[in-house]
């Protein structure tokens, strides 16, 4: 992964789009912090479908779990509380 400043990346853009086809992450800064990440289409795809997959709840993934597990309330009273 490479680091270039914002000012470089716009002299030799064409380069920076050339690394990226070729499997690159050119990391893009501003003021010395990163801004953004020049990657290729198919890294682009890949980060896009996964964000899209989805996925169940923790609470529904729990009740996938086999062996009929029931949740018991405990029937004991609260304890008072002064406010």
């Amino acid at each position: 992964m490479s680091t270039v400043s914002l000012k470089d990346a716009k002299a030799g853009f064409s380069k920076l789009v050339d690394d990226a086809v070729n499997g690159e992450f050119v990391t893009i800064t501003r003021h010395g912090k990163p801004a953004a990440v020049l990657v290729s289409v198919e890294a682009a795809e890949a980060a896009r479908k996964s964000l899209k997959t989805d996925r169940p709840s923790f609470a529904n993934y729990l009740l996938t779990f086999p062996g009929g597990m029931e949740p018991q309330r405990n029937p004991s009273p609260s304890r008072d509380v002064d406010l």
